[in-house]
């Protein structure tokens, strides 16, 4: 049985030579991360540590979530963190952190929302021969007793914000969803929901059990694809910029 995970999916549309040099050849890359990737993780890991205290009955301050995101900050800190944006600099993106941090807090305080997972690994089986299965963590896992519903979150860091149409087609959280149907029954709603900090929004989405079902063939579909390739070419698009294979990529090492 094979099992993918969605950003090696996601890869494979984006660049199939960068999936040949990250998955087939294991290529070392050319830097180990972008700061944008270290202010992601370390405001995953503030925002996972809260929500634990959280659980265990424990509510931090403000200043003690922003404690722990500086110390994981400074301790995975490094150098040669990739910055491509000209106009900001390491102490620019640290500072978009604490803002996320800060805002968040305030608005979900006191947190009273249910919440029952951190981090919480899903496996999924595609198919029913067992061929194939996906991977993943659910950011947070809520069951909102109010209206009768699990809720699925996911933090997003990002500067920019798409349209709501890319959330309705959104292939992550969606698979996330199918796990969820499947440990608690298909008669269960479920809500998608992302948290985009840099914009201080929610945006919310839902599936049909059809659109489920829909979802699983097509990843089967991508992923027989994937096995059956046999050339990678490049895709020269705006994300080269952020890729840790430029420097071997044939689109712009022609050596």
């Amino acid at each position: 049985m094979t099992t993918y995970s969605h950003s090696r999916l996601s890869t494979f549309e984006e660049c199939k030579q960068k999936y040949k040099f990250r998955y087939i050849d294991k290529i070392k890359p050319d830097f180990e991360k972008s700061i944008e990737a270290h202010l992601g993780s370390s405001v995953h890991k503030a925002l996972e540590w809260l929500y634990k205290s959280i659980i265990s009955k424990s509510l931090p301050s403000i200043e003690d979530l922003i404690e722990e995101y500086v110390e994981y900050w400074e301790k995975n800190y490094q150098n040669s963190f990739k910055i491509v944006k000209e106009n900001m600099n390491s102490e620019d993106y640290f500072n978009k952190g604490i803002t996320f941090l800060i805002n968040y807090y305030k608005e979900h305080y006191p947190f009273d929302d249910g919440t029952i997972a951190i981090e919480k690994e899903i496996l999924i089986t595609l198919d029913s021969e067992k061929n194939y299965r996906i991977k993943g963590f659910i950011d947070r896992l809520t069951f909102n007793l109010e209206k009768n519903r699990y809720e699925i979150h996911d933090y997003k860091t990002s500067s920019s914000l798409p349209n709501q149409e890319k959330f309705e087609k959104d292939r992550q959280l969606a698979l996330y969803g199918i796990a969820i149907k499947e440990i608690y029954g298909n008669s269960r709603d479920i809500i998608l929901i992302w948290h985009y900090l840099d914009h201080n929004k929610k945006i919310y989405s839902t599936r049909t059990n059809e659109q489920y079902e829909e979802l699983k063939r097509d990843v089967v579909k991508l992923i027989e694809e994937i096995e059956n390739t046999n050339e990678f070419p490049p895709y020269p698009s705006i994300l080269c910029d952020w890729c840790e294979y430029k420097s071997k990529c044939p689109a712009w090492n022609k050596t």
